[in-house]
């Protein structure tokens, strides 16, 4: 058994997320505990209660999601014990950072300073350059980037997540994705708009990427411990400077879902676990993985479900 780790991030939130681990574990109090003091947010009562509305706010939401994840993962680890290795991990788009703290590149609190930082400079560019995002489902990713090359009307749009082979999401201005999307329908895609008001991973937001870059200059980054295979590139990397490079660029860069997948797939990786709330990267493994190709896909963001996958896991060993 090969196991991958998977770390979800926007768009899995959902009220309560990572509460039942809080309630009953004092190491993952202490977890969301020092989440809270390091960016100043009360993110207990947040993930716990909301309001939705607050939760959802870019600098809210990047430090929740995260400490969520690194509080199913630490109980992961804790329960896991020794016997049993992680052979890879990736986090898709912000899930990024977990699997950077995950495999000893970022310390937990440096990892929140950063996505917390993160979560404000990209609300910034939201408020100054509206935008939305937008799934595209029934095209492949070259038929939908010669869409977006030959497309000829206003606005800013790009690729913005290459999720599975015939899962994208689309990133721009409202003009822009009204363009592409009325294409893309002629072409027999399903398009579907995202509750979303930040054009992520698009031109939009790149104007955070120079700050964030200075933001980033006093964290101290270490090679993986754990191999971590990247968004922007879709491959591995060990340097931590060109991982702190990398970082950088994914603000404004196409995530690269899929093709982490299939080389992960590659690779020989037989198990797939989603570590954090709810199961999107869960579902989209059945849309990645090709037929007849044998994989087992796992989730856990609960004490039942983290034993679910713990049962499986020790069965199949």
């Amino acid at each position: 058994m090969k196991i991958a780790v998977l770390f979800p991030g926007q768009g899995s939130q959902f009220l309560g997320m990572g509460q039942e681990f809080v309630k009953e574990n004092t190491a993952s109090a202490a977890l969301m505990t020092m989440a809270e003091a390091a960016c100043e947010i009360g993110l207990g009562a947040l993930c716990a209660e909301g309001p939705m509305d607050e939760l959802i706010r870019a600098t809210n939401l990047q430090p929740a999601i995260t400490i969520t994840n690194l509080i199913c993962w630490q109980r992961f680890q804790e329960e896991l014990g020794d016997t049993i290795a992680v052979s890879c991990l990736a986090g898709h788009s912000l899930g990024e950072y977990s699997a950077l703290c995950a495999g000893g590149v970022l310390s937990i609190e440096d990892t929140v300073h950063l996505v917390s930082r993160r979560g404000a400079l990209m609300e910034r560019e939201g408020i100054k350059n509206p935008g939305g995002m937008r799934a595209v489902l029934g095209l492949d990713i070259r038929t939908l980037d010669a869409i977006i090359d030959n497309y000829q009307g206003g606005g800013v749009v790009t690729t913005a997540n290459h999720n599975t082979p015939e899962q994208i999401v689309i990133s721009g201005s409202l003009q822009g994705l009204d363009g592409v999307s009325r294409l893309a329908e002629a072409k027999g895609a399903k398009v579907i708009p995202l509750n979303v008001s930040v054009a992520n991973h698009s031109p939009l937001v790149a104007a955070a990427i120079p700050d964030f870059t200075e933001f980033m200059a006093d964290i101290d980054f270490k090679a993986p411990t754990i191999p971590v295979y990247f968004n922007v590139s879709a491959g591995l990397e060990s340097d931590p400077w060109k991982i702190k490079d990398m970082m950088a660029r994914q603000i404004g860069s196409r995530v690269r879902w899929c093709e982490i997948i299939e080389a992960m797939l590659n690779d020989g990786v037989d198990t797939f676990i989603e570590v954090g709330p709810k199961t999107v990267l869960k579902g989209m493994m059945k849309k990645i993985t090709p037929k007849g190709t044998k994989v087992t896909a796992l989730q856990f963001d609960s004490p039942s479900s983290l034993a679910g996958c713990l049962e499986y896991i020790h069965k199949e060993q």
